[in-house]
């Protein structure tokens, strides 16, 4: 009897040490090879970006805390580096994607990024954050999915679709680039791509025959998440669908107060969720329509997006004129009143079950201001540049993170003005040197013709002001301390300034940058260095065993590096083996001790 007990209580060991062993989050893998295809998205045979062949790439879908492993293989003829657009990296900007964490994988190398999305959930995008390359493509969705133990403030939807949008040149990246250095603006795009497709045929006149156009199939009664993401260069579109109510829920990882939008603008950067309940005439089809804002409309007609909401049972095409976008090319007011509009469902939970809401930003103190003003492009040494606070950005050949780990001196500057600098602007590796579990405040002065939008790499922020002028110590007494949204991108208006408040407790180096491509490549961003000072650093992951080394450091033994999958086992295939090996050797035991 004492034997069958013993025994029972070993097969209870071993079922708890079995357990324990295969406990953690779960791990989701991808292989991606990025090369250059042939597409015509607006009727011209060019050379667009692909992930695996397809354009756009696939959709990255993951449920929080999931362990994300991407292996990127280069196959363009130049260096890549993809980033995730909100994807927080907590305690990893090694994985951030970007020049200042981050050396690019070469022409014929692959790179293994391996990542957390450590209690997030929501709509995000990723894409190739170098060479102006995110114009020619290589961009793709992401998905956060809740986990199924945490509440959702609406019931599921009955389908989940991701629309890419984003203003689009047939010429690609490497022309793009060439014109911009030269000194040159872009100038109009030549069409607004939905999903890496031009418009469908609404107008003969503005859209010739042969187009492939996006449809998005759908049923009569039935209620789809549909997310949105402007993946473009430069141009705030408006997002509409013809006869249908847009009711936002989520923006960039925050769940928002529940309103219904005819059309929303969305801006360069930026993402948004909705729900929207399929309530027309279901014997028709209608249009989603993606449109360039603050133009010149009778210029622009031919810069539209349009694809075709497509009822199962529809029998008639889409008919009519396009749904109206909102009319105030010389007033901004009603889009920066729709965007005051959009604020954070306070009573709503998110990646954890307490309420997003309990975070009661507008009483905490805080330790950091910087003012950041952009202007208008200026020349520096002769050549065309943008610039941030009279500083524009130039990315040194070592990466700062990898400066820091292998204590380099020289590589950057940490030096970067709290409020703009009044001589003559310079160019400069300067560095937010930020408080670690400080409390940023950040205004964004938007002294350009043109609206920019602002990212901000390993974090969320609260917007909580905008308004047109020049924002002063007063501007304060207007902030929403309550129910500001929480995201990762946010716009400014020309002529205008936006205040955003962000809590440093993620380590690393973050880039602070314009998500406007041309302004971006041209020197319009900065980096934030929030250091722990403790002795016994363990609030940051260590650098990554595949790490690649450039500039001073390009001597170092580098990783393997064909673009050849490898056939040996993973970091997870290891880890269960051993610990298989291990259930083997303990079942041995027992089992002799019953002989």
């Amino acid at each position: 009897m004492a034997s069958i007990q013993l025994f029972a209580l070993v097969l209870i060991y071993i079922c708890v040490f079995f357990t324990l062993c295969l406990a953690g989050d779960p791990f989701v893998y991808y292989d991606w090879e990025v090369s250059y295809i042939t597409a015509s998205p607006l009727g011209v045979p060019q050379q667009v970006i692909a992930i695996n062949k397809k354009f756009p790439g696939p959709i990255v879908n993951v449920t929080t805390n999931n362990n994300v492993v991407v292996n990127v293989s280069n196959a363009l003829d130049e260096e890549l580096l993809i980033t995730w657009n909100g994807i927080q990296h907590r305690r990893n900007s090694w994985q951030d994607g970007v020049l200042g964490t981050t050396c690019p994988i070469p022409v014929g190398w692959n790179f293994t990024y391996q990542f957390q999305v450590k209690d997030q959930i929501g709509s995000f995008f990723y894409f190739p954050s170098i060479k102006f390359q995110r114009a020619s493509g290589g961009y793709g969705g992401i998905i956060v999915n809740n986990r199924a133990v945490i509440a959702v403030p609406f019931g599921p939807p009955d389908g989940d679709i991701t629309i890419l949008i984003g203003d689009w040149y047939t010429q690609n990246h490497t022309a793009l680039r060439r014109a911009l250095s030269a000194g040159k603006d872009l100038g109009m795009p030549d069409g607004v791509l939905i999903n890496g497709k031009g418009p469908y045929q609404y107008n003969r006149t503005l859209v010739p025959d042969g187009i492939d156009y996006e449809t998005f199939n759908v049923e009569a009664g039935k209620t789809y998440r549909i997310r949105i993401h402007n993946v473009g260069i430069s141009t705030s579109l408006n997002f509409r669908i013809q006869g249908h109510n847009l009711l936002l829920v989520e923006t960039e990882g925050t769940y928002t107060v529940q309103q219904n939008y005819t059309n929303l603008d969305i801006h360069v950067g930026q993402s948004y969720s909705f729900l929207v309940t399929m309530d027309q005439n279901a014997s028709t089809d209608y249009y989603v329509v993606a449109s360039a804002r603050f133009v010149n409309e009778s210029l622009w007609k031919r810069v539209t997006g349009v694809g075709i909401l497509h009822y199962s049972n529809s029998k008639g095409k889409a008919a009519g004129p396009l749904p109206d976008s909102p009319n105030d090319f010389y007033d901004k007011t009603f889009s920066m009143n729709q965007a005051r509009s959009i604020r954070t469902n306070t009573s709503a939970g998110a990646a954890r079950p307490n309420p997003q809401g309990s975070f009661k930003y507008g009483s905490i103190n805080v330790t950091d201001v910087y003012v950041l003003k952009n202007e208008p492009p200026v020349t520096i040494n002769g050549k065309r540049r943008t610039i941030l606070s009279g500083i524009s950005y130039v990315n040194p050949d070592t990466p700062i993170r990898l400066a820091d780990w292998f204590r380099l001196k020289g590589v950057y500057t940490l030096d970067f003005p709290n409020r703009p600098l009044t001589g003559s602007p310079r160019m400069s590796s300067s560095v937010i040197n930020a408080t670690y579990r400080g409390f940023m405040e950040v205004i964004l002065q938007n002294n350009d013709t043109t609206i920019q939008t602002y990212h901000m790499d390993g974090y969320a922020f609260f917007v909580v002001g905008m308004d047109f002028g020049e924002w002063t110590e007063n501007s304060r007494s207007t902030y929403n301390k309550w129910d500001g949204v929480s995201r990762c991108t946010t716009q400014v208006f020309p002529g205008a300034w936006t205040a955003i408040l962000v809590s440093l407790d993620n380590v690393g180096v973050w880039n602070l940058r314009t998500q406007n491509l041309d302004s971006w490549y041209l020197g319009q961003e900065v980096y934030v260095r929030i250091v722990n000072p403790e002795a016994t650093n363990k609030t940051e992951l260590p650098i990554p065993d595949n790490a690649i080394f450039c500039g001073q450091l390009k001597d170092r033994k580098q990783p393997p590096h064909n673009t050849v999958k490898s056939s040996s086992p993973s970091v997870s295939d290891r880890r269960l083996s051993r610990q298989f090996f291990n259930l083997l050797m303990l079942l041995f035991a027992v089992i002799s001790m019953f002989r």
